[in-house]
């Protein structure tokens, strides 16, 4: 699966990414309700003029690739109210397509990042949770029975990669002691999302960074 990070603009109209900084504490999980606008579809409609609506979030995922348009460090309007608005990090799972391909992607997408930021299975919510809308939709028949089993292939996917104590989470999540002021001031001030101060930058994330301090000039 491709990851792709293409953020919409901070003017975009109706607010939709408003750039308030937020510290995600969860995850939510939703579906598109369209079955049939792929990962490209949602992405583009965000910034299309004839979009009325203040409805967004930060990854959307379909049978190919997942798509990420609002920085992770940053509150995106997709729970249904201001708690989850403010602390969780939105997915959109595409309804269209392969839905087995789609679902696989979005339970590798979910334990990734609940695995780059030390989180547990507590930390997965369904829109449903925050506002009562039946959203993932496409995990609501037979009594929730696709969300259970969606959270059971993504506590598999956890502990299918390697397992780490919870001192060395602790340590993985947390900077080097020689980088802790530089990797402060980049979060205080956008540059990065505040996960993975470990992980190795990608070409991708080196172009958000430098598009970043551009604008802020």
């Amino acid at each position: 699966m491709q990851y792709i990070i293409d953020h919409i603009p901070r003017s975009t109209p109706h607010n939709r990414r408003p750039g308030i900084a937020m510290q995600p504490t969860t995850i939510t999980i939703h579906s598109t309700g369209n079955p049939s606008s792929t990962a490209r579809n949602e992405r583009a409609w965000l910034t299309n003029p004839s979009n009325n609506r203040q409805a967004s979030w930060h990854i959307v995922v379909d049978e190919k690739e997942a798509i990420e348009a609002i920085p992770l460090n940053e509150v995106a309007w997709h729970a249904g109210n201001s708690t989850g608005n403010r602390t969780s990090i939105g997915i959109e799972i595409c309804e269209s397509g392969d839905r087995v391909k789609t679902l696989g992607n979005a339970v590798k997408l979910t334990a990734k990042l609940l695995k780059e930021r030390g989180w547990g299975m507590d930390k997965l919510r369904r829109h449903y949770d925050w506002s009562g809308k039946i959203c993932p939709r496409i995990l609501q028949p037979d009594d929730w029975a696709g969300w259970e089993q969606f959270k059971r292939d993504v506590q598999k996917e956890l502990a299918g990669g390697e397992t780490m104590t919870q001192v060395q989470q602790q340590q993985q999540n947390q900077p080097s002691p020689w980088a802790r002021e530089a990797w402060e001031w980049a979060r205080k001030e956008g540059l990065l999302d505040g996960t993975n101060p470990q992980g190795n930058v990608t070409r991708e994330q080196l172009a958000i960074v430098l598009k970043r301090l551009v604008e802020r000039k």
